[in-house]
């Protein structure tokens, strides 16, 4: 989740009879959804004993503070793990993971029932995920073609507020509701619901 440390496990398998020596690389880098690189956050080496059929796990750990001032709107981190088995004649295993990191951020909540022609109160609900305050905090609210943006108070760390909109739909039918929070330290988190209105 954005905002909290990630936490990563590499699971190393001797599947021989053998003992094994493991030389251990690990990387992590913010990434863009075409898979170029923003910025390397983590570089780490270890080296692993593994005995006949010995499995071990290696423990990894990103916290918020290495990631991010990296992290792109796309919220991806791509993780790599270059695992060379030593005295093998350069056998390499290369282990790649990409990381989506959710937002838990907009809450919208509708009330039970939305007819034409009468007014109608949404409750929007946003956070600060972050362990740090945020503040130039921005609402994009879209809805029957019109967009509305409305400016909000600073939130301290891991925060929640809400607004209430008010709205009065002109047709029955569905209708799309787009919201977009923007703050200074991320920005384009989006939430969307299909409001049903009924006729009157």
């Amino acid at each position: 989740v954005f905002g909290k440390d990630i936490n990563l496990i590499l699971v190393l398998n001797n599947l021989s009879s053998d003992r094994k020596t493991v030389r251990v690389d690990m990387s992590a880098s913010t990434i863009l959804y075409t898979r170029r690189t923003v910025a390397e956050i983590l570089k780490a080496s270890t080296s692993v004993e593994l005995g006949s059929k010995q499995g071990k796990h290696i423990r990894v750990k990103i916290p918020y503070a290495h990631y991010g001032k990296y992290l792109t709107t796309d919220k991806r981190i791509q993780v790599t793990a270059l695992c060379e088995v030593m005295r093998a004649h350069g056998l390499k295993l290369l282990v790649e993971k990409t990381i989506i990191l959710e937002d838990t951020n907009i809450i919208i909540k509708l009330p039970r029932r939305i007819v034409v022609n009468k007014a109608a109160t949404l409750e929007i609900s946003y956070a600060n995920p972050l362990p740090e305050p945020v503040s130039r905090c921005v609402l994009l609210v879209t809805l029957m073609n019109q967009q509305v943006k409305i400016n909000l108070a600073r939130l301290a760390p891991r925060e929640r507020s809400k607004i209430y909109f008010e709205f009065t739909p002109r047709r029955s039918g569905p209708l799309q509701l787009q919201v977009d929070f923007s703050c200074d330290k991320f920005s384009h988190v989006k939430g969307f619901v299909t409001i049903a209105v009924a006729p009157s």
